[in-house]
């Protein structure tokens, strides 16, 4: 197998367990020149939703049930104002003062919380989602029509202001083709804004093969930030800012927790939750990071 980055061949890195659906192993392969992690064998693309078919996968939930679910919904959020922030910041934006207001793409919108965020803000918001359950929940909460179609051809050049995906380029099966288009729909001082996993975090490393944001073989690629920062550079993207992610370790811990004991075990989960964001305070490597690029 060869790495979409390099064209080189893929060596042999870990082999992890699909704990969500199949419970079946997959092997991690590793671009060495580039930290990429390759998912082997990637399901087809025909086949992937099969994979997602799990009332414990999140990210298309439309509502919180257990006292973990709340939980969740709590620090979800706390990540919107905090997503939100980072952006404004980013762009220098302030769009109350504006008289156009800030037009904004998420890929892989999900339920539409982020963007509902924004659009109370009052941003044009616009959102792209394959799962037709996610959509429909995302176009009753905001009114408007969902874009099903992930290939992003269909959007002219720099058509948006912002475009982010949240824990979504790890889904996506053509990596650098995706990174050109987002370059090709943003406007020139619009900013492009990704969210990932990072495996080299302390909770990634103390956790290994149980690691939860591995989640083979949803996830068909795994990042580093040397890997993001040889990705932005093969696309001539300038990398601006990279920002932490500190409450999706102690998410990530209490999965792994359970993926490694069959219980969360909320207090050691905590703890290396806790005990990773520390060690990323001088080592940078937070469970997720927030990868911002400006465009020229």
């Amino acid at each position: 197998m060869l790495s979409p980055i390099t064209g080189k061949q893929l060596k042999n890195y870990m082999v992890c367990k699909d704990h969500l659906v199949s419970k079946t192993n997959f092997a991690l392969l590793i671009d060495e020149e580039t930290e990429l992690l390759v998912t082997n064998p990637q399901p087809d693309p025909m086949e992937i939703g099969k994979y997602y078919e799990s009332e414990d996968y999140n990210s298309h939930s439309a509502e919180a049930k257990s006292f973990f679910d709340k939980v969740y919904e709590f620090v979800k959020t706390i990540n919107l104002k905090n997503k939100y922030s980072i952006i404004v910041e980013s762009s220098k934006q302030q769009t109350r003062n504006n008289e156009q207001a800030t037009t904004i793409l998420d890929i892989g919108c999900g339920a539409g919380d982020f963007l509902n965020f924004c659009k109370t803000k009052g941003w044009s918001v616009s959102g792209v989602e394959p799962s037709e359950k996610a959509r429909e929940i995302s176009e009753s909460k905001l009114g408007i029509k969902i874009n099903s179609d992930l290939s992003l051809n269909h959007f002219a050049d720099s058509s948006f202001d912002v475009v982010t995906m949240w824990h979504v380029l790890e889904h996506r099966y053509d990596i650098m083709e995706t990174m050109s288009e987002l370059k090709r729909i943003v406007k020139p001082g619009g900013l492009i804004v990704i969210a990932l996993p990072n495996y080299k975090s302390y909770d990634a490393k103390y956790y290994k093969k149980f690691w939860a944001a591995y989640d083979v073989p949803r996830h068909l690629f795994h990042f580093s930030r040397k890997t993001i920062e040889i990705i932005f550079k093969k696309n001539e993207l300038e990398l601006s800012k990279i920002h932490p992610m500190y409450f999706d370790s102690f998410y990530v811990s209490l999965i792994s927790e359970k993926n490694m004991t069959g219980k969360m075990n909320p207090l050691r989960a905590i703890f290396i939750g806790l005990l990773s964001n520390m060690k990323a305070l001088f080592s940078k490597e937070a469970s997720s990071l927030i990868y911002v690029s400006k465009i020229n």
